[in-house]
């Protein structure tokens, strides 16, 4: 009969190992977010059935693989609209959305306002003059003569 430890072990030494795959799974979208990907395919390649992968990715890091790929396309859309010369559809695209209304909606969702109407305000505040502060250095109080030498 096995030690009671080794149990606990064995399910440590598992719980790692499925915590590195999600890991995995996670850099990859990180890094392929701009490339077809669906949740069959990520928990193919991470060796667990899609229902396994979502339930654990969501427990892991708070929200399901495809709302994680969501967000990190929304998350570079926001930086090509407010730097890229791209058009809205050319946002959604590049980051590999393959529809503009989810794109969209998704954008929505996220940001809490429309692409069209994120990328206007990010050019008006861009050309918008600013104003930089003259930096006057630390300010010294002065201690009054009288208050110090009286004891």
């Amino acid at each position: 009969m096995c030690h009671p430890s080794w149990g606990r072990a064995r399910l440590a030494a598992q719980r790692l190992s499925d915590l590195a795959r999600l890991r995995r799974v996670r850099d990859r979208i990180d890094r392929e977010y701009a490339r077809p990907l669906n949740v069959e395919t990520l928990a193919a390649d991470a060796g667990m059935t899609a229902g396994e992968l979502g339930r654990s990715f969501r427990l892991a890091y708070g929200r399901s693989p495809y709302a994680y790929l969501m967000a990190r396309r929304v998350e570079r859309a926001s930086v090509l609209l407010r730097h890229g010369g791209l058009s809205t559809t050319e946002v959604c695209f590049a980051v590999g959305c393959p529809s503009t209304g989810t794109f969209s909606t998704r954008f929505t969702e996220l940001v809490g306002m429309q692409p069209d109407v994120y990328r206007l305000r990010a050019t008006a505040a861009a050309a918008a003059p600013r104003v930089v502060r003259q930096a006057t250095g630390p300010q010294q109080t002065r201690v009054r003569p009288s208050l110090a030498t009286s004891t």
